[in-house]
């Protein structure tokens, strides 16, 4: 028996983004991606590619069950929050393709030019244990995604992604919580800092 596809709009503490949610799995778990025009979706997700050519949708990110739209500051989510709820739900009961496949990562962050580069460290595997056990669900709750980028001489750099990029509380979240959190369970950890990755 087919399930019939339900999608509910939910609000984040970003004011430009909004979590549309399914009741059923995009994304197996732990993956996410993320595209800020509709070149850089084609051949990867056509659903994005799709949602990118709505005038006042800016980035589509997609994670588990959900998928996180970021608008123009020119419109208002009351005029387009039915519409794309209702593209986002004809889209999956329709069988379409959300994702064909997943863009090659990024190779490293480029800030301000150059190329950074973390080295492995003995810690790695803590942090990345600490992140997806306490960090990962309440931030995919507010429709974003936390990835860990490197540990180097007592700094932990992460990159915020969907509805975490650009929110007023990131940085509130991530000093406030993650940092502390990585501070008491970790004393060799000194900071966390964020970088955008697009």
């Amino acid at each position: 028996m087919n399930v019939p596809v339900t999608v509910y709009a939910e609000m984040t503490p970003n004011p430009s983004t909004m979590k549309f949610v399914a009741n059923k799995y995009l994304l197996i778990s732990g993956d996410s991606v993320e595209f800020s025009s509709s070149a850089d979706a084609k051949g990867y997700s056509p659903m994005a590619e799709q949602l990118l050519q709505f005038p006042f949708v800016k980035n589509v990110f997609i994670a588990a069950n959900f998928v996180t739209i970021t608008k123009t500051d020119n419109v208002p989510w009351d005029f387009i929050t039915m519409e794309l709820r209702e593209f986002v739900k004809d889209w999956i009961a329709e069988g379409k393709d959300v994702l064909i496949q997943m863009p090659a990562p990024k190779p490293a962050t480029e800030v301000s030019g150059e190329i950074k580069e973390y080295a492995p460290s003995e810690y790695d595997d803590a942090i990345r244990g600490l992140l997806d056990e306490y960090v990962r669900p309440a931030v995919e709750n507010d429709g974003g995604a936390i990835e860990f980028l490197g540990y180097n001489e007592g700094t932990v750099t992460v990159a915020m992604r969907g509805s975490c990029a650009g929110c007023p509380s990131s940085t509130a979240t991530l000093k406030g919580g993650i940092e502390n959190l990585l501070k008491s369970h970790l004393p060799e950890v000194k900071e966390v800092v964020a970088e955008t990755v697009y």
